[in-house]
C-alpha cells in the first residue's frame, strides 16, 4: 500500500470510527487538539488499521504519532520493513 493509499485509509477509518468530517481530516491534523482522539481512541484506530491492513505499528511509534502524517509515515516506515 502506497503512501496516498494510506492516507485514505486512515482518512476512511477517522470517518467510520469517529464520526469525523474526511474534509477536516488532513496530513497535519493533529489527532489529539484538532480531531479530539484520546487515547483509548488512538488505541482503537490503530487496532482496526491492523485489522485492515496486517500492518501493526510499535508501542515506539505509536509514542512519537501526533499527527494523521504521523501514522502515515510510522506504517509506511513499517511495511518497508516488511
Amino acid at each position: 500500500m502506497d503512501r496516498d493509499a494510506t492516507y485514505a485509509l486512515i482518512v476512511r477509518l477517522l470517518a467510520e470510527l469517529f464520526e469525523i468530517a474526511p474534509e477536516k481530516i488532513s496530513l497535519e491534523s493533529n489527532l489529539y487538539e484538532d480531531l479530539d482522539i484520546d487515547s483509548i481512541d488512538a488505541v482503537d484506530l490503530a487496532a482496526e488499521f491492523r485489522k485492515q491492513t496486517g500492518r501493526q505499528l510499535t508501542p515506539d511509534e505509536f509514542k512519537r504519532i501526533r499527527t494523521v502524517g504521523d501514522i502515515v509515515d510510522a506504517a509506511c516506515a513499517s511495511a518497508k520493513d516488511t
